[in-house]
C-alpha cells in the first residue's frame, strides 16, 4: 500500500470517526491530537529537526486554542476560567519552547495537557450531555 493510500485511509477513517463522536468525544480528540503532537516536538528537538519541532508545536498551539474556543465561560462558572488562564499560559510556553528549542517546556505543557485531559476523561458518562461546551 502506497503513503498516500495509507493517508487517504486514515483521513476517510478520522472523518468517520468525527461525524459520530458526541462533543465529548471530540473534545478527547482535541487533546489526544495535541498530545500526539508535544510527543512529536520533543522527539524532533531531540533529534534537531528544527521543521518537524516547529510543525508539531505549531500544531498543538492550534489544538489548544480550538480547546480554548470550546470553553463555555458563562456556564463554565470559574473551572473554564481557570482553564481560559491555563490553556493562555500553556500557549506562551509553547512559543518559548519553539524560540528556544526547549524539550523541557515542552514536556511541562504536555504534562500540564495530560492532567487537564485526564480530569475530562473521568467526566462520567452519565454527564457527557450536561457538560459545558460551547459549540
Amino acid at each position: 500500500m502506497s503513503i498516500n493510500a495509507l493517508k487517504q485511509y486514515q483521513n476517510v477513517n478520522l472523518h468517520a470517526a468525527v461525524e459520530g463522536a458526541t462533543p465529548h468525544e471530540l473534545i478527547s480528540m482535541l487533546f489526544k491530537g495535541a498530545l500526539e503532537a508535544l510527543a512529536k516536538a520533543g522527539g524532533a528537538i531531540e533529534r534537531k529537526d528544527i521543521s518537524l519541532r516547529t510543525q508539531q508545536i505549531n500544531k498543538a498551539s492550534e489544538i489548544i486554542v480550538n480547546l480554548k474556543g470550546t470553553l463555555n465561560l458563562e456556564a463554565g462558572g470559574e473551572i473554564a476560567g481557570n482553564l481560559d488562564a491555563l490553556y493562555d499560559y500553556m500557549l506562551r510556553v509553547l512559543m518559548q519552547a519553539n524560540r528556544e528549542n526547549s524539550a523541557e517546556k515542552v514536556t511541562e505543557v504536555a504534562g500540564l495537557l495530560s492532567e487537564v485531559f485526564q480530569g475530562w476523561a473521568e467526566i462520567p458518562a452519565s454527564e457527557h450531555k450536561t457538560t459545558s461546551v460551547k459549540e
